[in-house]
C-alpha cells in the first residue's frame, strides 16, 4: 500500500505541486478553483503522484540523468528532491539548490514560481514560514545528503567489529609467526641430537674396539707394548698414529711454543706461588728437561698469543692486553722491540712470506701491520668488518709476483682473508663461515692450504628461539662443552672451496686451539680437544673419520701445536696443570 503524502495536491499546468495547510485552489492561473476537490480525485491524484515518484525512481528521467548521470532508487533520491516538483535538484541551471531562511531546500524555479503566485502572502512550502523571492539563497554543494543516524550507529558499529577482527586476524598470524620459529628451532635442534647420536655412537664404537686394540698390543708374555696404551683407535683408515713421549708437569699454563730448532717448550703460565705475576717458561725437551722462568714486564699484562720465527726460530713473537706487541730474543730472554697499540692484543702472526713483517690483531676488530725495520710505528692499519676481537691470526703462503701479503683473521663472526702491500680495501668475509654459529678457533696449514674452523651455538637473548641464533645445547657429559661444528675449508688460488663439516663438543666460554697435521702421503689430520672427554681427538680430513683418541686431561685442552721439523714429528697438548708431548709413528 502506497504511503500517503503529506500535503494536499492541487493540479497546475506544470504538473502536481504539494501543499500543507493552504486552501484548496488551483494554481494554474491564480484563480480560485470551482469547488473543493473530491476525495475520490484526492486519492487518484495521490496515487498518480505515488507512481510518478515511484516511475522516476525506477527508470529516471532525462532531468535526473543529466543531473546526476546515473538511475535513482527511493533510498538514494530521498533528501536529494525538491518537495515541490519531485525533481532533482541541480547544482546550476534554473533548477539550482536554494533554500529559505527557515532552511528548506528546493529548486530555484520551483520557489521562484511558487512565491510568485503566493504574492503577499508567499509562504514557505513546507513550514508555511512567511518568505519573498528576496529570501531565496542559492546553495552551492555538489550533493546534499540526508544523515541517517541508525545508519550511522551501524556503520560505526560495523567499524568496530571489522575492527576487532583486523586485531584478531594480526594475533593470529603473530602466532603462526611464532610457532613457525619454534617450528624452525625444533628442527634444528632435532638435526643437533641426530649428529650427537651419530658422535656418542663414535665414542661407543671406540669403547667397543678398546679391548681389542688392548688385546692386539700385548706380547706373547703377556706384556703390553709401552705408550699404545695411553692412546685409543676408533679407525684404522690412516697409518699415522702418535705415541705418547712425555709429560710434562706445569703449574697456571695458558699458551706453548715448540722451538724446534732448540728443541725448547716456551710456556705462557700464571703461577700461583708467583703472586700472579705472568711468567714465560723455557724447558728442554731433552732429558733433564730444565726449565727456566723469564719475568714479562708488567705493562704487558697478560699473554693472549705467541709465536716463534718460521725463519730462524730465535725470536719469539708476543701479543698481550696490555696494548703491546713484543718480540723476545731466544738467546738472552730479552725483549728486543716492543709496539704500543691502540687497544689490547688478541692474535699475532709473523709473515711467511716476509722475515720483516708482523701483524697483530686487536680487541676492537684492527688489524695493524709492522715492519722491524722501522720501530716507530705500524706501516698499515686496517680496519675489520665487525668491532669483535681478532682471536686467531694465520699468514698465507703467497706466490703471486705483486709482492702482495694476505692473511686470514677470525673473529666471533667468521674468517676474514686481508690483502696487505696492496691497493688499501676493506677484508672480505670468506661466505661459508659466515652464518655457522660463533667462531672460536681456526687452525690453518700453510703446506696444504687447509683451514678448519670451529663453531659453537650463538647465545639467544630473548625467550624466543630464532634459526640464526639457536640457544645453546648441553652436553649430556658434565663439564663446559656445548654441541658444535667444525668446518673443512681449502684455499684454491684467491677461492676457499668447502669440503666437509662435522659436529664436535666444544667449549662454551673459552677459545681453544687446534692444528692440521700435514704428513706426507697422509691425509692430513685435525687434532682438537674434546670437551665431553678433557682429551685430545684426530680425525682425518676431509670426512672427519675418528682415527686417534690420545690421553685425558683432567683439566679441558686450552693449547695444541704440532711441528715436522723434529723427526718424527711431534704434537703437543697443553692443559692447564699437564704439557702432553707425542711422537708420530707410521706403519
Amino acid at each position: 500500500m502506497a504511503e500517503p503524502l503529506p500535503y494536499e495536491i492541487y493540479e497546475d499546468e506544470e504538473g502536481f505541486i504539494p501543499i500543507r495547510n493552504s486552501p484548496i485552489r488551483s494554481l494554474g492561473n491564480g484563480a480560485p478553483n470551482s469547488g473543493p476537490v473530491s476525495v475520490e480525485e484526492e486519492n487518484s491524484k495521490r496515487r498518480r503522484v505515488q507512481r510518478e515518484v515511484e516511475t522516476r525512481s525506477l527508470i529516471g528521467e532525462e532531468n535526473a540523468e543529466s543531473s546526476q548521470g546515473k538511475e535513482w532508487n527511493r533510498t538514494e533520491i530521498d533528501g536529494h528532491f525538491c518537495p515541490i516538483c519531485m525533481d532533482a535538484w541541480t547544482s546550476e541551471g534554473d533548477h539550482h539548490i536554494c533554500c529559505l531562511p527557515c532552511g528548506h531546500l528546493f529548486g530555484l524555479s520551483c520557489i521562484s514560481k511558487w512565491l510568485k503566485q503566493e504574492r503577499s502572502s508567499a509562504k514557505c512550502p513546507q513550514c508555511n514560514r512567511k518568505s519573498t523571492l528576496k529570501d531565496i539563497r542559492k546553495l552551492f554543494a555538489p550533493r546534499i545528503a540526508v544523515v541517517d543516524e541508525e545508519s550511522q550507529k551501524t556503520i560505526r558499529s560495523l567499524e568496530v567489529k571489522c575492527a576487532a577482527l583486523e586485531k584478531k586476524d594480526d594475533d593470529w598470524r603473530r602466532k603462526e609467526s611464532e610457532w613457525q620459529r619454534r617450528e624452525a628451532g625444533l628442527q634444528l635442534k632435532v638435526k643437533q641430537l641426530t649428529e650427537r647420536i651419530a658422535y656418542l655412537e663414535h665414542v661407543l664404537e671406540d669403547l667397543q674396539s678398546k679391548s681389542n686394540v688392548v688385546a692386539a698390543t700385548r706380547n706373547c708374555k703377556g706384556q703390553f707394548v709401552p705408550g699404545n696404551t695411553n692412546s685409543e683407535f676408533c679407525s684404522q683408515r690412516s697409518s699415522c698414529s702418535f705415541v705418547l713421549e712425555k709429560k710434562l708437569l706445569v703449574d697456571g699454563a695458558r699458551l706453548f711454543e715448540i722451538d724446534a730448532f732448540g728443541q725448547i717448550v716456551l710456556l705462557a703460565r700464571r703461577p700461583p706461588k708467583l703472586g700472579g705475576s705472568h711468567v714465560l717458561t723455557k724447558m728442554e725437551l731433552r732429558s733433564p728437561h730444565e726449565s727456566e722462568d723469564i719475568f714479562i714486564p708488567s705493562s704487558m699484562n697478560i699473554i693472549k698469543d705467541l709465536h716463534i720465527s718460521p725463519f730462524n726460530g730465535s725470536h719469539l713473537l708476543c701479543a698481550s692486553l696490555g696494548k703491546k706487541l713484543s718480540i723476545l730474543s731466544m738467546e738472552s730472554n730479552n725483549f728486543i722491540l716492543s709496539y704500543d697499540l691502540p687497544a689490547a692484543a688478541w692474535s699475532c702472526s709473523w709473515d711467511l712470506n716476509s722475515s720483516h713483517y708482523i701483524y697483530a690483531g686487536l680487541q676492537n676488530g684492527l688489524l695493524l701491520a709492522f715492519d722491524i725495520r722501522q720501530t716507530g710505528r705500524p706501516v698499515e692499519s686496517r680496519l675489520g668488518l665487525t668491532n669483535n676481537p681478532i682471536h686467531t691470526l694465520h699468514s698465507l703462503y703467497e706466490n703471486s709476483p705483486s709482492g702482495g701479503r694476505r692473511l686470514l683473521s677470525a673473529s666471533s663472526i667468521g674468517i676474514c682473508n686481508w690483502n696487505f702491500g696492496c691497493a688499501e680495501e676493506r677484508p672480505s668475509l670468506v661466505p661459508q663461515t659466515g652464518n655457522q654459529g660463533v667462531c672460536i678457533s681456526v687452525a690453518y696449514c700453510p703446506s696444504s692450504d687447509d683451514i678448519v674452523a670451529t663453531y659453537r651455538p650463538r647465545v639467544e637473548m630473548s625467550s624466543e628461539m630464532t634459526v640464526s641464533q639457536p640457544s645453546l645445547t648441553p652436553s649430556p657429559v658434565a663439564g663446559q662443552g656445548v654441541l658444535g661444528s667444525q668446518l673443512h675449508l681449502k684455499r684454491v688460488g684467491d677461492e676457499y672451496q668447502e669440503l666437509g663439516t662435522a659436529c664436535a663438543t666444544v667449549s662454551n666460554i673459552r677459545l681453544p686451539k687446534s692444528v692440521i697435521i700435514d704428513i706426507e702421503n697422509q691425509k692430513p689430520l685435525f687434532a682438537a680437544g674434546d670437551e665431553a672427554t678433557c682429551g685430545l681427538i684426530l680425525q682425518e680430513l676431509p670426512s672427519f673419520t675418528f682415527v686417534q683418541r690420545l690421553m685425558s686431561h683432567k683439566h679441558p685442552i686450552c693449547d695444541v701445536k704440532y711441528t715436522s721439523t723434529l723427526q718424527p714429528g711431534l704434537l703437543g697438548c697443553l692443559s692447564s696443570d699437564m704439557l702432553q708431548l707425542f711422537s708420530s709413528n707410521l706403519s
